[in-house]
């Protein structure tokens, strides 16, 4: 019977890896999309998207036949538990890199604009994704700290994008929408930092039995 929870456990991390791959995915689809966007991209996101939703169902399926038939003990209930927490972050990431590439075609083209800060945002938020994933695999509560302080250098990248569209308004009024346009997909990928952070925060739930929230 322990042999059995065993195989099904490396089964949800299985699950998770996968949907964590995904999530860089599409976060660098989301990235690529700012100066990029094109029809089949844009499917290509949906596409991974979708498949981010089904691992949703595939882990949680796996969780609840653990709990439900295996009756594990305090440890094991933890990372269960854990991981049906983090699967609800991994699909808002999904959502929001969604969200993103929706929103880029209904801004007005800049052939030279590059996008700097918020393309670094993305790469750090992408690394924050693999590296959180990993922690609960290998039950690193290292790499998971690790994780939760990267937030920091997201923020940092956020909040120097909005001292530049301040910039971009007060230099053309006349730019307002597609200012506010950019800050919008700046304050997705810092969600997506943070969807991290909480899957980061039930690593250490999943190894210490504390929560941040719970204390």
């Amino acid at each position: 019977m322990r042999d059995f929870f065993q195989e099904q456990l490396k089964e949800l991390n299985r699950e998770l890896v996968r949907m964590g791959a995904d999530c860089e995915e599409i976060i660098a689809l989301a990235s690529d999309s700012l100066t990029g966007w094109n029809e089949e991209l844009a499917k290509n996101v949906s596409t991974i998207g979708a498949r981010i939703d089904e691992g949703y169902r595939t882990v949680e399926n796996i969780c609840l036949k653990l709990l439900l038939r295996q009756q594990p003990v305090a440890r094991d209930l933890r990372v269960i538990s854990a991981a049906m927490k983090m699967i609800t972050d991994m699909e808002r990431i999904g959502d929001q890199a969604e969200d993103i590439v929706d929103l880029v075609p209904q801004m007005e083209r800049r052939a030279d604009e590059k996008y700097p800060k918020i393309r670094e945002m993305a790469k750090a938020a992408k690394q924050m994704v693999t590296e959180a994933v990993d922690a609960y695999v290998k039950q690193d509560l290292e790499l998971a700290y690790a994780v939760m302080q990267h937030d920091d250098i997201v923020d940092d990248y956020f909040d120097r994008v909005k001292k530049g569209i301040i910039g971009i308004i007060a230099e053309n009024p006349t730019e307002g929408e597609y200012a506010l346009d950019l800050l919008m997909i700046a304050k997705y990928f810092e969600r997506i930092g943070d969807h991290c952070t909480n899957i980061a925060e039930w690593v250490e739930f999943s190894v210490t039995g504390e929560h941040k929230s719970c204390q």
